[in-house]
């Protein structure tokens, strides 16, 4: 066991890492306006790109116009996903016609995919249409990252800049992350998934012959086509039999790349990249894998070289490792020790071979145990929320994991670019808190930390736990919310604070054993969604301005060293702290109570 999670994890955090330099200098040459080897070929899609949208890419902006643009655009967004949804019935690319989707449902994925939180309550390939899946979910897949990664730029500029009052154009920064870093890298994931076996076609769902016929029942509809009931109100079931199955098709490849890219998680089918059309081999589950945090491990290091100090980006990327390999520790062993009651089953040999082979239930065998807790460990430090296992089907502690690692903020690599401007922000009060330590006024990079900052800060920090401990309430105190509970006791508890751990810090992954297709989780987590995306935005572009116009103040005897291992234990110490103060009494209420409860076989 131990062989097999050090090799495999060891592996993927090296190559992870080792692609943090070259990719990370790429996206620095590209946001500073340098010429890439891109440039010939896409640099004039790039400036015919601005004069087809009236862009004037050498105006910039104040932090302000540049929050009201990203606000705007992303409004439209929503508008666009939400209207192509709804009426989709009328649209082409439609082969298993499929109707309108439902308005909670709509404004649900809506707002899910805007915001790139990519939390779904539907069945992707029995509720949305080619079209839609294309023109809707992926488009915002890309302009959603895209977003992220703008802002995070922005606030780079107000650390290296000096008393000046813009902090870059937003379509600028836009046009770029989506023309230079992912539709490029997408293209190339995308060609290397198609020869793994992940679909990309525009034929209808093709229908097989079973080998064995399959038994099932069926609600029986009247002359009417609605639903027949008996006196009871109980739906009439008639017993079907077939041996026809059909397979769901579609582009996927596509859509998987950037979903996994762009850190957007949102599955072309129901079951994620546990589907082996969406992930066929182990190699397409490592690339996949190494997908989800390489733009935002890269990031670092474009940090680094933007505010020339390159040794700050690799601290911040130390640390993020660090809280992730830790954590993806816990997840392996609790997955790998399994339910111990299965081993006091006495004479039942059958029981005591799967407690030794580990919690095998609702992961694929193709990836087995070690690679299921590193997905889930990985789409949860980033804001990405694919899966490649059912974590509703982790034991107690393994299904901790995932769920700490959004309460920590997403932070933890997080999403592209989202992810690190948050980092940046527990910094900031990493930085605060030590500067009150030695007596002196707080600085990072040159810029002192006032009032104002760190009151942004810590809307920014404080905001996604408000929204997950108030909506975790809410759901556990009223009836819809209690309704779609399918488990009692703590695990059914757990699945509700998953949910809104999940839409409170923009992740989308789901327990999946709760019954969120409603109307009421769709409206509640869609706001959960909302504000947890756009509440954190304003203040950082708030800060990248505040930060912009300032002087940048000379390093001296006593100013702290924001690079070194002591700086890094700082900012795992304060993100930890504050993740532990914050949801440790959640926590206790359900997985870690239900942890006790396996132990003692109930």
């Amino acid at each position: 066991m131990i062989s097999n999670l050090v090799v495999q994890s060891l592996f993927y955090v090296v190559v992870l890492i080792a692609l943090a330099k070259p990719l990370g200098s790429f996206m620095a040459r590209v946001f500073e306006g340098e010429r890439t080897f891109l440039h010939p070929v896409l640099g004039p899609i790039e400036r015919l790109t601005y004069v087809v949208s009236g862009v004037d890419d050498k105006r910039e902006m104040r932090w302000t116009e540049y929050a009201v643009a990203a606000l705007v655009f992303n409004f439209i967004g929503f508008l666009a996903v939400y209207a192509l949804q709804r009426f989709q019935g009328m649209l082409p690319l439609n082969p298993a016609e499929l109707g309108a989707v439902s308005p909670d449902s709509s404004f649900n994925t809506a707002t899910s995919f805007v915001t790139n939180t990519n939390w779904q309550g539907y069945g992707g390939e029995s509720t949305l249409s080619y079209l839609t899946q294309m023109l809707a979910l992926a488009v915002q897949n890309f302009v959603s990252a895209a977003t992220g990664i703008a802002v995070l730029i922005a606030l780079i500029r107000g650390f290296a800049r000096r008393e000046t009052a813009t902090i870059g154009n937003f379509w600028v920064d836009l046009t770029r992350s989506t023309l230079y870093v992912l539709l490029p890298l997408s293209i190339l994931l995308a060609v290397a998934l198609v020869s793994q076996g992940v679909v990309q076609t525009f034929g209808p769902y093709a229908k097989v012959q079973t080998l064995e016929s399959v038994d099932y029942e069926e609600a029986k509809n009247g002359p009417d086509g609605k639903p027949l009931a008996d006196a009871q109100g109980k739906p009439v079931m008639e017993k079907k039999s077939t041996q026809e199955q059909v397979l769901p098709l579609g582009p996927a490849a596509s859509q998987v790349a950037i979903k996994q890219l762009g850190t957007n998680g949102g599955g072309f089918f129901n079951v994620n990249s546990a589907h082996p059309f969406e992930n066929a081999t182990p190699f397409s589950n490592f690339l996949e894998m190494l997908a989800i945090l390489v733009i935002s491990g890269a990031l670092c290091y474009t940090f680094g070289k933007m505010v020339g100090d390159t040794r700050q980006g690799w601290a911040i990327l130390a640390a993020m490792t660090v809280v992730m390999v830790a954590l993806l520790a816990v997840a392996v062993v609790a997955e790998q020790s399994g339910n111990p009651a299965l081993a006091k089953a006495g004479a039942d040999t059958q029981a005591s071979a799967l407690s030794s082979g580990g919690n095998m239930e609702g992961k694929e065998v193709r990836f087995g145990i070690v690679n299921s807790a590193l997905w889930a460990t990985v789409t949860t430090s980033a804001s990405n929320g694919s899966v490649n296992a059912m974590h509703d089907s982790f034991t107690p502690l393994g299904g901790m994991v995932p769920m700490w690692l959004m309460q920590l903020g997403e932070v933890i690599f997080g999403g592209t670019g989202s992810g690190l401007y948050g980092m940046i922000m527990m910094v900031l009060v990493a930085v605060f808190v030590a500067g009150l330590m030695i007596g002196r006024t707080p600085e990072y990079l040159g810029k002192k930390i006032e009032a104002f900052e760190m009151k942004m800060a810590s809307v920014a920090i404080l905001l996604p736990p408000l929204v997950v401990l108030v909506g975790t309430a809410i759901a556990v105190l009223v009836e819809p919310g209690k309704a779609g509970i399918a488990n009692p006791g703590a695990h059914g508890y757990s699945e509700i604070l998953y949910a809104f751990s999940s839409a409170g810090n923009n992740n989308g992954s789901a327990f999946a054993g709760l019954s969120a297709n409603t109307p009421f989780y769709n409206t509640a987590l869609g706001f959960a969604m909302l504000i947890s995306r756009y509440w954190l935005m304003i203040p950082v572009l708030a800060v990248a301005g505040s930060f912009a116009a300032k002087k940048t103040v000379p390093a001296g005897p006593g100013t702290l060293p924001t690079h070194t291992p002591l700086f890094v234990v700082l900012i795992i110490g304060t993100v930890v702290l504050i993740g532990a103060l914050t949801f440790v009494p959640a926590l206790a209420l359900g997985p870690i109570v239900e942890h006790f409860q396996m132990l003692a076989a109930k």
